[in-house]
């Protein structure tokens, strides 16, 4: 242990090396008009309520969005997480997702 009696401390930086390189992110969407978006919920804090509302002001914006429920894909943050995640990108490919809402609660 160190010495702190001169009211210098030992310092740490929590922020470890790189392991990935950077990518690119995807190109954003120029509207939402005939895409199709999923609804992921972690099954915590009124998502239903909140999906329900984004809805609502979404279609009032861009009334060809179609949504594929969050009931569709099952808790995002359960005992299922691993397998539900892992098959997500298969999923949306087999449903056309073009776009998708991840909602969590805390």
């Amino acid at each position: 242990m160190t010495d702190n009696s001169d009211g210098c401390y030992e310092v740490v930086w929590p922020k470890s090396e790189r392991m990935s390189e950077l990518r690119p992110l995807a190109p954003r969407l120029q509207n939402l008009n005939g895409v199709k978006v999923a609804q992921l919920w972690d099954f915590l804090f009124r998502g239903d309520e909140v999906f329900e509302a984004l809805e609502d002001a979404l279609r009032e914006r861009f009334p060809g969005i179609e949504f594929i429920s969050w009931r569709e894909f099952g808790n995002t943050h359960g005992e299922d997480e691993a397998q539900i995640l892992a098959v997500l990108p298969r999923r949306f490919k087999e449903l056309g997702i073009g776009a998708w809402i991840s909602g969590m609660g805390c």
